[in-house]
């Protein structure tokens, strides 16, 4: 169940840290990823484009194609693929969607959301892809 994140956004990141684990490899085909993390390959497709229009994410055309990261692992963060697919109102809006919600006129559950929110963004924003590759590696290992 997610809780913040888009289904599409959560696949996303899911391929991100592949792409990561598999940085060595040069291109990888979305075959391959949507196989290992048991995602249909034409939604993988769709969001793997999205990435790459964003900048995160490079392609590589016909018969030998496939996805790679277009940055160096070191520099992409988790918030960057968050921002690329969901963007970050969720950051900034009422996690129970009411409408002029703020710290003057809270909702029921705003301070204790305020303090999750803050603390996802931060680990979001944080930790880089390059930090999450063996632990990616390993949770591969196991779907």
């Amino acid at each position: 169940m997610t809780v913040i994140f888009s289904k599409k956004c959560e696949y996303g990141m899911q391929a991100v840290l592949y792409l990561a684990a598999h940085q060595t490899e040069g291109v990888t085909r979305v075959d391959d990823i949507a196989a290992t993390l048991k995602v249909p390959k034409e939604f993988v497709s769709k969001i793997l484009q999205s990435l790459t229009a964003s900048g995160i994410v490079a392609s590589k055309k016909g018969k030998f194609g496939g996805f790679a990261l277009a940055k160096d692992p070191s520099v992409i963060r988790l918030i960057d693929v968050v921002a690329a697919i969901d963007g970050l109102e969720m950051f900034d809006s009422c996690v129970l969607g009411f409408p002029n919600c703020t710290p003057d006129t809270p909702c029921p559950v705003h301070d204790t959301w305020g303090e999750l929110r803050t603390l996802a963004y931060n680990m979001l924003t944080e930790e880089t892809l390059d930090k999450f590759k063996q632990k990616t590696i390993n949770k591969i290992k196991t779907i």
